[in-house]
């Protein structure tokens, strides 16, 4: 795969890290990169469904559009709950695919899940994080927001286990 491809591969799958507004809050900040990495993992995979030829490929996307887009819905659920500001779906949905339009078939799979493992240990650190975090009362949501990430790390953690398996199965070229 030539570095142009792997490069904006890359740059979507790390939406999770750089895309939207740091918040002052541990909590907000911590919304805000879930939902933009959770966006970035469902477009990336619908991607992976259009370029790919290979079954286990599309079995992983499948999974992660499904298991991702469930979470999406509940994180933003639970901000709403505690009026904790969300990224806007549609604006992150655009950046990741203005950043992924240009991909080619050439080693996509390989790509994917490469970069479906870097995803995935950014978002579990992401998730042990806050997880791992002394909640503190007076910012909002903070205890549940916890809760959920303590909820989705086994989650995550398969998910990581998976890529690890589909980046043998596809080793780049």
């Amino acid at each position: 795969m030539d570095g142009f491809t792997l490069r904006h591969l890359t740059l979507a799958v790390a939406l999770s890290t750089s895309m939207g507004t740091a918040f002052a809050a541990t909590s907000n900040d911590f919304v805000d990169k879930a939902a933009a990495g959770g966006i970035a993992e469902v477009e990336t995979s619908r991607l992976a469904l259009e370029k790919s030829s290979s079954a286990d490929i599309k079995a992983f996307a499948n999974m992660m559009i499904t298991d991702h887009s469930k979470a999406n819905d509940e994180l933003a659920a639970l901000a709403k709950k505690h009026d904790i500001e969300v990224p806007d779906s549609t604006t992150l949905v655009k950046q990741a695919k203005e950043k992924i339009l240009d991909l080619r078939d050439e080693s996509f799979d390989a790509a994917y899940a490469n970069n479906q493992v870097k995803a995935h240990e950014d978002t579990l650190s992401l998730f042990k994080k806050e997880a791992n975090t002394v909640t503190d009362d007076k910012v909002k949501g903070a205890t549940e927001l916890k809760g959920f990430a303590q909820k989705m790390l086994p989650a995550l953690e398969k998910h990581l286990q998976m890529a690890k398996k589909l980046q043998t199965a596809h080793p780049d070229k």
